[in-house]
């Protein structure tokens, strides 16, 4: 499905992952959940971090997948083949679920603790 560059890159992407990441893919017989398997083949290819479990009979949108830790269900849900800046998000979804902390201006986290101070109170 992704192009030996992008295959590369996010390869290199998932290496900054140290937890486990589980893609949870409600799949249907089309032929949209059949490029949906082969993408969530080339990311589970990408990092032995990655697992991929597949559901055919539950009331999720088909195709989709969610982007969880393994035994949670309320991670990021897309819906179809993530495409531009769907792949982006789903690129980071896969870091921040692996445990790749996200990159904070000095500024906000600022801005965080103020509010947590308080809210201690």
């Amino acid at each position: 499905m992704l192009d030996a560059s992008t295959k590369a890159q996010l390869k290199g992407y998932l290496e900054r992952a140290s937890q486990a990441i589980e893609i949870v893919a409600s799949l249907d017989d089309s032929k949209a959940s059949g490029k949906l398997q082969s993408l969530l083949k080339d990311i589970t290819d990408s990092s032995p971090l990655v697992k991929v479990t597949e559901s055919r009979g539950d009331n999720q949108r088909k195709p989709s997948f969610s982007v969880n830790r393994p035994g949670e269900n309320h991670g990021p849900r897309f819906a179809g083949l993530p495409m531009g800046h769907e792949f982006t998000s789903l690129v980071l979804a896969l870091l921040q679920v692996g445990g790749y902390p996200p990159k904070v201006d000095d500024a906000v986290l600022q801005q965080i603790l103020r509010a947590r101070r308080r809210l201690r109170v």
